[in-house]
């Protein structure tokens, strides 16, 4: 318990000194943490998390067995991924923007491997507009294999991509899990190509 309000004032520091790079108040629950690892494709051994934060759905992914140079954890707060460090000296932690995550993926090494089976955002979409979500999904899934998953969550009620997006970049997204036990409540959202190819970038109107 005293952990977790560690983590809770940590998160709320970080969220009062730049409220529009934090997406939120406080870390993930465990709950939330489940309900998007319910949504990983079947035999998932290679995740890609995007704003790793405190490391609450990092936790989740390791006890889950994602760990190692398998997990790369994405986060752009110096202070949250100097703390994630710390936290996960095995996995793969880089600082960066999401936007850029091929680049990234492949300086850390973690594409050698292969592509990854999904990425786990917890990035604010919802506050960021239309071209900034098509250059962070663009990006998440050229690190995705074909049938791959981009699984995230968000506080409001509607989807957290546009259809323009959507259609724009050949995707499609499905509501997932609802969880109450969480501050604030959140759903979970699963988007995947809508046909197993790659995504051939288009212009995206804001």
């Amino acid at each position: 318990m005293r952990n977790r309000s560690s983590e809770r004032l940590r998160f709320i520091g970080q969220w009062l000194k730049n409220p529009r790079q934090t997406a939120s108040v406080t870390p993930s629950s465990p709950e939330l943490a489940a309900a998007m690892l319910v949504e990983l494709p079947a035999n998932t051994t290679r995740v890609i998390e995007l704003g790793g934060g405190t490391g609450a759905i990092t936790h989740a992914l390791v006890d889950h067995g994602i760990a190692g140079k398998q997990l790369l954890v994405l986060e752009l707060n110096q202070e949250l991924h100097a703390h994630l460090h710390k936290k996960f000296p095995q996995e793969v932690l880089v600082l960066g923007d999401a936007a850029e995550l091929p680049r990234l993926a492949t300086d850390a090494g973690f594409l050698e491997e292969g592509l990854a089976d999904a990425v786990i955002s917890g990035l604010g979409l919802l506050a960021m507009d239309r071209r900034l979500v098509a250059q962070i999904l663009e990006s998440a899934f050229a690190c995705l294999r074909p049938d791959g998953r981009f699984i995230q969550f968000t506080y409001g009620p509607r989807s957290p991509v546009p259809e323009s997006v959507l259609g724009a970049l050949g995707l499609h997204m499905r509501r997932g899990g609802f969880v109450l036990r969480n501050v604030p409540p959140a759903t979970v959202w699963v988007c995947q190509r809508s046909q197993s190819k790659a995504i051939i970038p288009r212009r995206v109107n804001r």
